[in-house]
């Protein structure tokens, strides 16, 4: 089973959902970086349950705690280890599906693989695990912060309510200041009562989240298979209910000629620049030094309440019904993880690039 992710700035998890703790193990974290453990905090909150009426009732904090790595504020160069304890697991909430196969969730295909299934909130599977990618998207966060690297993400939709303005024209330091998560008060307030109509009818609903990193040089990222798109998508579509990743144009790109599409080069300031984006700041598979910006689309969350047709272990046709603590909608929660995961991306190519540069 594979739990690490990255090259030079790699991270390693464990725990389950229903376990006594989750966390994190990040190594390639150069020494000498102020670890602002009130920011990394502030991060985990804005991606824990219970945190409004439009995401599960599950009451987690997400304290964490620095095993190791970390000296006198400053990191030390070895790997530092993050422990999140759960406090408000309740395992009971699933024994009734114990032996059965929820619709759409990994409880078949685990049995399949694994032949022994957690069935306590999903176990491994459950998107609690999403809390390790945070804590070290934070301090991923903090070093890119030195060099002047953004990474920042928004909900752009929710079920067919879409947030039409480019990102360009929304003020993404207001990404927080609405339970959906969107910076556009008009949307946000159609999308938060869409999902609260949803969740009062028992069922859930999708989403897509825009993510946009800002400062990224030209020149991060590979020709071949180790492209900068790729690892994003990757990264993206590693995220419990990911359905989709596109970046720049996109799919739109198909209905555009090229002279349409073709993003001219110019100069901004004295620097090489494109007058338009559709490359979404990546050509080649290596960064241009614009704007890096895609979408994450996520389906409706798997847990309804309301009855469904499914089967267990013995192969018997049964009736599943959720129970307990759901999302009706992932995506105003999933804003950080987005966040994080691009810049675990962002950092570790810019390691990467650095370590070239001392071999020339």
């Amino acid at each position: 089973m594979y739990n690490s992710f990255g090259y030079l700035f790699r991270i390693t998890t464990f725990g389950e959902s229903h376990g006594p703790a989750i966390g994190v193990i990040i190594d390639g974290c150069p020494a000498g970086l102020v670890i602002d453990e009130s920011f990394i905090q502030s991060e985990l909150s804005r991606r824990r349950p219970g945190q409004s009426a439009l995401t599960t009732a599950r009451k987690e904090d997400d304290q964490f705690e620095i095993l190791s790595g970390v000296f006198e504020g400053k990191s030390t160069g070895t790997p530092i280890a993050i422990m999140i304890k759960n406090k408000d697991a309740k395992s009971k909430d699933y024994s009734h599906i114990a032996d059965k196969y929820r619709p759409s969730h990994a409880d078949y295909t685990y049995d399949q693989k694994f032949g022994n299934r957690d069935y306590r909130g999903g176990g491994r599977s459950s998107a609690r695990e999403t809390a390790n990618w945070v804590a070290a998207g934070g301090i991923a966060k903090l070093l890119l912060g030195q060099i002047g690297i953004v990474s920042k993400a928004y909900v752009s939709q929710v079920g067919q309510i879409t947030c039409s303005k480019p990102y360009q024209e929304l003020d993404l330091s207001q990404v927080d200041s609405n339970d959906v998560r969107c910076p556009d008060a008009e949307s946000a307030q159609a999308m938060e009562e869409h999902i609260k109509a949803v969740k009062k009818d028992g069922d859930s609903v999708g989403g897509i989240i825009t993510g946009v990193i800002q400062g990224v040089p030209a020149g991060l990222g590979e020709p071949i298979f180790h492209k900068l798109h790729a690892e994003l998508s990757k990264a993206m579509m590693s995220i419990n209910a990911v359905k989709g990743f596109e970046y720049g144009s996109g799919f739109a790109g198909v209905a555009m000629k090229g002279s349409e599409h073709n993003d001219a080069f110019t100069k901004k300031a004295g620097k090489v620049a494109t007058s338009t984006n559709h490359s979404g700041g990546i050509q080649g598979g290596i960064s241009n030094g614009e704007d890096i910006h895609f979408s994450v689309a996520f389906k409706p969350v798997a847990t309804i309440m309301k009855e469904q047709s499914s089967i267990d272990k013995t192969g018997e046709e049964v009736v599943v019904a959720g129970k307990g603590r759901h999302d009706p909608c992932v995506v105003p929660r999933a804003v950080p993880i987005v966040e994080a995961l691009a810049a675990l991306v962002i950092v570790d190519f810019y390691l990467m690039a650095q370590t070239s540069k001392l071999q020339e």
